[in-house]
């Protein structure tokens, strides 16, 4: 291959490359826009159901038919017994729905008998239990437990998946480390759950341990500046590519 072919092969793959880098940084630009408006989306609806009042619990024949996507953060009153049955803690090192539950603690996970005989999951509240002290814990539950009926005001929530680098549970302390209701009922023996658990609202303790609380939407938008990030970047490869051929030219229009 003679030199003039051979600079043109080397021009053209280097345009190649550059147009190829251009669009993957173009497309990871368009990806985050579109991620931002599914999250702006996403905020919108959870917004307009944390601010609706609350509506009667569905009913168990129901149960099936509800999903994360158009149920999560639905607000729901109802009445329940909590079960004198082993209680579980789930470690928190800060809520993103909860400003007052903002370091490290402990949810408190009950189970509850409907008065048609369902048992549902109950997230009692926050506990500044930071060392993950069952004794702290078995304070906090003990006297939710009384045997009478309470009127109670929830959201709607739907299982964690464990990541790999999520922590094994603790049976001993029964501490958990991801919000798996469904895992949690099948190791303590709390029988057949809801798919959903109840993050409480309200009614809280007289002393506030566990505190439960009302929620709000506080998720991280941070989209649209990966979305310039990647585009600069596919601007930067051209003008780079500009520049290059620029000085190529240069030098091959000089004696």
């Amino acid at each position: 291959m003679n030199e003039p072919a051979s600079r043109k092969a080397h021009l053209a793959g280097f345009a190649l490359f550059t147009l190829f880098l251009t669009a993957v940084f173009v497309a990871l630009g368009v990806w985050q826009l579109q991620r931002r408006t599914a999250k702006h989306e996403l905020i919108a609806a959870l917004t307009e159901r944390l601010a609706a009042a609350p509506v009667a619990l569905p009913s168990s024949a129901q149960w099936a038919a509800l999903n994360p996507a158009r149920d999560e953060f639905r607000r729901v009153s109802f009445t329940a017994t909590y079960a004198a049955l082993p209680d579980a803690m789930v470690y928190s090192s800060g809520s993103a729905v909860r400003k007052d539950a903002s370091g490290p603690g402990t949810w408190a996970f009950l189970p509850a008998r409907l008065p048609g005989g369902e048992t549902l999951v109950i997230d009692a509240g926050f506990v500044e239990n930071t060392m993950q002290d069952r004794g702290v814990e078995d304070r906090a539950v003990k006297k939710l437990v009384t045997g009478e009926p309470v009127s109670l005001t929830g959201y709607l929530r739907f299982p964690e998946a464990p990541s790999w680098l999520t922590p094994a549970e603790n049976r001993d302390k029964r501490l958990w480390f991801v919000r798996d209701h469904l895992a949690i009922a099948r190791a303590l023996g709390w029988g057949t759950v809801a798919p959903f658990y109840i993050d409480l609202e309200q009614p809280a303790p007289a002393n506030g341990i566990p505190r439960p609380g009302p929620l709000e939407v506080n998720l991280k938008d941070d989209h649209l500046q990966y979305a310039i990030t990647w585009f600069t970047l596919a601007g930067a490869v051209l003008i780079a590519f500009a520049v290059w051929l620029r000085g190529r030219w240069q030098s091959s229009v000089t004696p």
